[in-house]
């Protein structure tokens, strides 16, 4: 497996390959970005994975300074999943001069749920996955289904401006109890973390009752209450069609369940289709 950390290093490792199959991370890696790894490698004639914690999608609130960066041991963990390439530029390589040229995403899908909460945010990724792209000239990017309005993004984005990429979803990797693997779960201590799988947990609930009759609405309410009750601070708990986020009218069948709650300091999201 090779590194590298410039654009014209990136573009000379690829010259010779005319299908690269990419997988676009921000480092501190879980098993949850292995499996993409290694969904990844039989899809193209080599396998790209790129390590960019970006600034443009997190809030000045946010943790970017905090955020881990372990490139060393991702490294390790990459070439054990089978990826031949790592890109992994420093900030001003990918951003020599302020990124004033951005991708807005259609606000009818990045202006809800996490957008509401997280202004700009989608704006950032689709900024970021726009120049990767440009940069790895993949054929194939894998992203997980964990960030799924993220996933619904990134589609949209290949499809409005007709880019020669097939965008795989991966399945949200679970740890034993159910709890979607999260760079952010190394943040909650033991107690947050046995009480962390409430999440997944609630969004189960939210599609067996939806399933089972029960009004969308009060679903999204009694489930944004219970959490409440548990100490969490929930942003929301909502169901969806998954085709396009919006709220399911009569006859929708195809739904996903969406969450994103803060437990202590560390916020977590999650979703579950039914």
């Amino acid at each position: 497996m090779r590194i590298v950390h410039t654009l014209p290093e990136l573009r000379e490792a690829l010259s010779a390959h005319r299908a690269p199959a990419v997988v676009p991370t921000m480092g501190n890696l879980h098993a949850g970005h292995l499996a993409l790894v290694k969904q990844a490698k039989p899809l193209g004639d080599v396998t790209v994975a790129s390590i960019f914690v970006n600034r443009l999608q997190f809030l000045p609130h946010e943790d970017f300074d905090r955020y881990p960066r372990t490139l060393q041991a991702d490294a390790a963990q990459l070439e054990s999943a089978g990826c031949d390439l790592v890109f992994a530029p420093a900030e001003d390589e990918f951003y020599p001069e302020p990124q004033t040229f951005k991708v807005h995403p259609d606000p009818k899908l990045a202006d809800i749920l996490e957008g509401q909460f997280r202004p700009g945010f989608f704006t950032g990724v689709a900024t970021v996955v726009t120049k990767l792209f440009m940069a790895v000239q993949p054929r194939f990017a894998v992203f997980g289904k964990k960030d799924y309005q993220q996933l619904m993004v990134i589609r949209q984005l290949v499809r409005q401006f007709a880019m020669p990429i097939t965008i795989v979803a991966g399945e949200t990797q679970r740890a034993d109890d159910g709890l979607a693997l999260s760079s952010r779960n190394g943040y909650l201590s033991a107690a947050e973390r046995a009480e962390a799988v409430q999440l997944s947990l609630a969004l189960k609930r939210m599609g067996e009752q939806v399933r089972a009759g029960v009004d969308v609405g009060r679903v999204e309410v009694e489930a944004m209450a219970a959490l409440e009750q548990r100490g969490w601070k929930p942003d929301y708990m909502v169901v969806r069609r998954r085709d396009d986020l919006q709220a399911p009218a009569a006859g929708d069948t195809s739904l996903v369940a969406l969450g994103a709650a803060k437990l202590g300091a560390t916020r977590l999201i999650d979703n579950l289709e039914f």
